[in-house]
């Protein structure tokens, strides 16, 4: 599910930052995963988060140990693990999910997800399900004022609109408002930024 982009208050104060360019890029979804600020993709721009705390757990965790040679083994730093999830917000609305597609597949302890999701998933075995919360800090960390910024029109494609997606040097933003002297005001934060986000997961595979 995209996340409705305009959803950032228009009354806005930004800093002014006239040695940036704007160039628009594909509408795409933000995965709550992928997207993290620690993958080291460049996708997202570099922001401090505090170090994770204990995941919150929200119900027991069920499902009985894998078949084919994977039976008794957890998932523990380094393993390469495939598992279906869905994550939903407090209000209960689905951001994300691997229904109907296969199942996310990456290295525990690899930096590839967001932390409290790669600390949630270890000691979990094959054909285990297992629901959890993370707060802000263990997944997007808190929104930034510093991440708004305003670009002068002169820096900016013509004809950008609110919940408009653009590339802001290596990071992702989006348009939240449009100045009627044409200067642009983009928000670089994750659209996740500042949320916390459960977790439904079932582990398929360790290798």
């Amino acid at each position: 599910m995209e996340i409705d982009a305009s959803r950032t208050s228009m009354n806005v104060t930004s800093a002014r930052s006239p040695w940036l360019t704007l160039a628009i890029v594909v509408p795409s979804v933000f995965l709550a995963l992928f997207l993290a600020a620690c993958s080291g993709g460049g996708d997202e721009p570099e922001m401090e988060t505090t170090p994770t705390s204990t995941v919150e757990p929200t119900g027991e965790p069920t499902g009985a140990e894998g078949d084919g040679g994977e039976e008794g083994r957890l998932a523990q730093t380094g393993d390469n693990i495939s598992l279906h999830y869905r994550g939903t917000l407090d209000d209960g609305t689905e951001f994300d999910s691997s229904a109907g597609r296969d199942p996310l597949q990456f290295t525990v302890g690899s930096g590839r997800v967001i932390p409290g999701f790669d600390e949630a998933v270890l000691g979990m075995a094959v054909g285990e399900k297992k629901t959890f919360r993370l707060e802000p800090a263990q997944a997007y960390g808190e929104r930034s004022d510093e991440l708004v910024i305003t670009v002068p029109a002169e820096n900016a494609p013509e004809g950008l609109q609110v919940g408009q997606q653009v590339a802001l040097g290596n990071a992702h933003a989006t348009v939240v408002k449009v100045e009627e002297n044409g200067d642009v005001v983009v928000d670089a934060n994750h659209q996740l930024a500042g949320q916390a986000l459960t977790f439904d997961v079932e582990l398929v595979s360790i290798e």
